[in-house]
């Protein structure tokens, strides 16, 4: 008993002191500020997160900080207006919500969960998804249908992972309650059935369907109708940690913007070279689904919309979403056409003048003649191209007025190099590179003589030039002969250091990183490398550093490149200066293993899954050049696309920093920028910008009605600064 009265004697003097913290701390707020603590029967409650939310304002307007150690919280700046305070953190129910406002101190009162499965309620995406159980290293090879079921294309495990994001988390996370939970599908008398209807809905359906048969039909239906019963049942994934250290510096604001049915792609807000174009600007996006330039003046919470052009009237270019007739109602949507986009645009890059450069559909599909065999254009010449997908557009605030630029090559991402043409390249053609000289172009209004392409072909002969004819992909090999690579190329990057473009193709496993050096009379002198990331079906590697799909592709101000490997969940630096091999008939992807370094992300692994297989995804990387948002120059980061947050590495220590969005849940980023409004403002001049950028607004947290949001991150000194 003595033990026990000195126990409780403890636990009063901590309580009081507790107390008297509270009660001591009274912050001297600013206008805008709002402060308080949180509190719960188990005393102060550090690491979680307050949120404030108002609709007073022309957008949806969102403000969220972390707790300090005490459970102190300050949330800066806040505009007038009348907020909706709760607090969500690990561990936790979410609070019912008090209304409050600017200039006021708030104690909240925090409610443990009861059970692990309430409090699993608010875990991000990818916790979910690691109960996911592929099939056993043992079961690959595939041996088809009438064998194990697994398709012979799978060779290993990580190739079956690398299925379930390249196929299944491309469009939105997998993980989030509209994925896992089938218990409105009564009607069907298993979950497989379940899952074999809810592949087929809407617009998407024949791409979602598509890709469960990948798997081998069967097998994968079977994977996720496990996933789902197990969850059903009570199966609750491992609990996330709180946010720590600089972590809880973090603050959040949040801008809704576009329509409901809005597919917002990507976001710019500055020039990539120099971050401090546009300071305290505008902020772009473009919504795939109904072909518009979406724009929030964040000083005035207000967000409008352009449409982006085409040359030829709409209905003479062909949608990039074409339904088929009878498609399978979406349970949102119904029979509604709500991806309807002509002009389809991608990606927006902005110039040293804030004009704001888009990959997107200015006509059909069907390429000019000078585009194709017989032009005099000295590309065409070389490597004639048929078809392309998107082209280039640009808008001109300063003028209100668009550029509609013809490219023989498709398109998809863009970014300027840092030459004098201000050469901007493109992503997006199977078989070139391509790019505008764009001083060239406002020079003279010529869009043929402005631009340029080159196919990849690697020098595998040895002999340090690239001579026709070449080997075609899937040709023999002949060494005498160079070798001319292909697939779709989803990143690019130009490296500042030696003027050399990098395109990331994420197919065919484990994909490849390709490097393309003009030369000095390009397309003749175009010269390719091809680099793999080491592969788990390569035998002469440690497996445990293996990794696959390179996605995103970026660039320090040494000259390193960095990729995020979606499928296997790492950031990978490339360093080209450490290979020992560049060309020859041994350059053909597994030949520079030395040139690579993984670093895992954070987050749990697949289920069962010992190799390489994190359940998040990481749809694209970014470095932070120029220190835009505070942790110092040339940090890589990645959104963790599946995690709901962007994930920044610190390279000299190897430690991950987690900017976790904790609301609402499905914050599915792409792409992200940073920018530097005021040098001289210290953290509230800087920060990062990126978007909820699922193709589907519907599962985010809240369902139908939901809207993409833009998101501001910002890193202050402690919890407390304001």
């Amino acid at each position: 008993m003595g033990h026990g009265i000195r126990f409780y004697m403890v636990a009063v003097v901590a309580t009081a002191l507790l107390a008297t913290s509270l009660i001591a701390w009274q912050p001297a707020l600013e206008s805008g500020d709002l402060s308080g603590v949180v509190r719960s029967p188990a005393g102060a409650e550090a690491g979680v997160w307050v949120i404030a939310e108002t609709d007073d304002l022309d957008t949806r307007f969102r403000k969220i900080v972390v707790t300090d150690d005490e459970g102190r919280f300050l949330v800066p700046d806040l505009p007038a207006a009348s907020y909706r305070v709760w607090v969500r953190g690990y561990g936790l129910l979410d609070s019912k919500p008090v209304l409050s406002g600017p200039g006021q101190t708030l104690t909240l009162d925090a409610v443990p969960a009861a059970t692990p499965q309430e409090a699993a309620q608010v875990y991000p995406a990818n916790y979910w998804y690691s109960l996911l159980e592929p099939p056993a290293p043992g079961e690959f090879p595939g041996t088809g249908e009438d064998g194990n079921g697994i398709s012979p294309r799978l060779q290993s495990q990580a190739a079956w992972v690398d299925q379930t994001k390249q196929g299944c988390q491309l469009c939105h996370q997998m993980g989030n309650r509209f994925t896992f939970d089938t218990s409105q599908f009564a009607q069907f008398d298993s979950t497989v059935e379940a899952w074999d209807h809810r592949v087929t809905f809407g617009q998407r359906g024949s791409q979602m369907s598509a890709a469960m048969s990948q798997f081998g039909r069967q097998r994968g239906l079977e994977m996720f109708a496990d996933w789902s019963d197990r969850i059903a049942a009570g199966e609750v994934p491992e609990a996330p940690p709180r946010p720590q250290g600089i972590e809880r510096n973090l603050v959040l604001t949040m801008w809704d913007w576009a329509g409901e049915t809005s597919y917002v792609h990507d976001e710019v807000t500055t020039d990539k070279r120099n971050p401090t174009v546009n300071p305290g600007g505008m902020v772009y996006g473009v919504s795939i689904t109904n072909d518009k330039l979406v724009i929030t003046d964040v000083a005035k919470h207000q967000s409008t919309e352009l449409d982006v052009p085409l040359r030829e009237p709409r209905a003479m270019v062909p949608s990039m979403f074409p339904t088929a007739p009878g498609f399978e109602p979406s349970p949102a949507w119904g029979e509604e056409i709500i991806f309807d986009a002509p002009a389809n645009p991608h990606n927006p890059m902005m110039d040293a003048q804030g004009r704001v450069w888009l990959t997107s559909t200015v006509r059909r599909r069907d390429n000019p003649d000078w585009c194709k065999d017989g032009s005099d254009h000295p590309s065409a010449s070389y490597f004639p191209v048929s078809r392309s997908g998107r082209q280039i557009s640009a808008y001109d605030p300063a003028r209100h007025a668009w550029l509609l630029i013809d490219s023989c090559y498709a398109t998809h991402h863009l970014q300027f190099g840092e030459d004098g043409a201000d050469t901007l390249w493109f992503s997006g053609d199977a078989n070139v590179v391509g790019w505008l000289d764009t001083k060239l172009y406002d020079e003279t209004g010529d869009e043929r003589a402005a631009q340029g392409w080159c196919p990849t072909v690697i020098d595998t002969n040895g002999d340090g030039v690239i001579t026709k004819p070449w080997n075609e992909p899937g040709d023999a090999v002949d060494p005498t002969r160079d070798t001319r690579d292909d697939g779709f190329a989803y990143g690019v990057i130009a490296n500042p250091v030696d003027g050399s473009a990098w395109v990331a193709r994420t197919a065919p496993f484990p994909g490849r990183l390709v490097r393309l050096d003009r030369g000095s009379n390009p397309p003749e002198t175009c010269m390719a490398e091809v680099y793999e990331p080491p592969s788990i079906e390569n035998p002469a590697v440690d497996p445990s550093q293996t990794g696959h799909a390179p996605r995103g592709v970026d660039v320090d101000r040494n000259g390193v490149i960095w990729t995020a490997l979606s499928g296997s969940g790492h950031i990978a630096s490339f360093d080209r200066r450490k290979c020992a091999v560049l060309n020859g008939p041994q350059a053909t992807g597994q030949h520079c293993p030395e040139g690579w370094t993984l670093y895992p992300t954070p987050g749990p692994q697949m289920k069962g899954v010992a190799d390489p297989g994190s359940a998040d995804y990481h749809y694209y990387n970014w470095v932070d050049q120029f220190d835009t948002l505070g942790l110092g120059p040339n940090v890589p980061m990645a959104p963790g696309s599946g995690s709901d947050s962007l994930l920044a590495l610190l390279p000299e220590t190897g430690e991950w920093v987690v900017l976790r969005v904790p609301y609402p849940l499905g914050f599915f980023a792409r792409g992200l920028d940073g920018r530097i409004d005021d040098p001289d403002a210290g953290w509230k001049g800087r920060g990062l910008w990126a978007n909820y950028g699922s193709n589907l607004n519907w599962h985010i947290e809240g369902g139908k009605g939901m809207r993409s949001s833009i998101v501001h991150f910002q890193l202050r000194p402690h919890p407390l600064a304001d």
